[in-house]
Order: structure tokens, then C-alpha cells, then sequence
């Protein structure tokens, strides 16, 4: 049971990167997905979720507009599209699968987490 992440990279502010995550098994359909972020000397936040389904979607209010979560469950996968980068917008991306529970926005509500991909964007 695992998670991958994928598609990180150096962009300059105003681009775009698409990160990916790919889940090793079925299990992926049943469960809600979420992205966090981690930026060197600060705390893991929050950055978007999306329910098993696909039909809800949760954003911190600093990507709002700019980003966009999405997944495909024949695939196996959930993805993060980034759009008008920003330099505060550097660093590592993780992807996590959420537990039971209603909230989404926490990390402490996540039981299995990938390895992280680096983002970063120049100015």
C-alpha cells in the first residue's frame, strides 16, 4: 500500500505544473485524497482534498482560483494543477490518503502519505 508522487519541478512565477499521485492498489476508490505542502522551516499545511468520489473539493484559501484537485479512480490516481505560480508556493507536495472522519484540512486525519515531490518557483 503505497503512494506516489510525481511532477514536481523549477518553474518560473506564472506557470503551471501538474502534479500527480499514484496509488498502488484499488483501495484508492473508497478513500478521499488530499495535497499538503511543507516549505523548509515551516509546518506541513494544507493545500486541497477531494472526496472519494470526486464530487466535493476543498482548497486553502491561498490557492483558491489557482489550483485545482482532481482524480481519476480508474487510474489510480489524483492530481494537483497548479496555475499562476507564485515563490511562496515553493515546496515539497504531499500527497495523503484520508481516514475516516469528517474534516478534511487536517494532516493528523491522513493514515498513509507519499514521498513528496519539490516544487519550485522562481521569481
Amino acid at each position: 500500500v503505497q503512494l506516489q508522487a510525481s511532477g514536481g519541478g523549477l518553474v518560473q512565477a506564472g506557470g503551471s505544473l501538474r502534479l500527480s499521485c499514484a496509488a498502488s492498489g484499488r483501495w484508492f476508490v473508497n478513500y478521499g485524497m488530499g495535497w499538503f505542502r511543507q516549505a523548509p522551516g515551516k509546518e506541513r499545511e494544507f493545500v486541497a482534498a477531494i472526496s472519494w468520489n470526486g464530487e466535493s473539493t476543498y482548497y486553502t484559501d491561498s490557492v483558491e482560483g489557482r489550483f485545482t484537485i482532481s482524480r481519476d479512480n480508474a487510474k489510480n490516481t489524483v492530481y494537483l494543477l497548479m496555475n499562476s505560480l507564485k515563490p511562496e508556493d515553493t515546496a515539497t507536495y504531499y500527497c495523503a490518503r484520508k481516514s475516516a472522519g469528517a474534516t478534511y484540512f487536517s494532516p493528523t486525519r491522513y493514515n498513509l502519505w507519499g514521498q513528496g515531490t519539490l516544487v519550485t518557483v522562481s521569481s
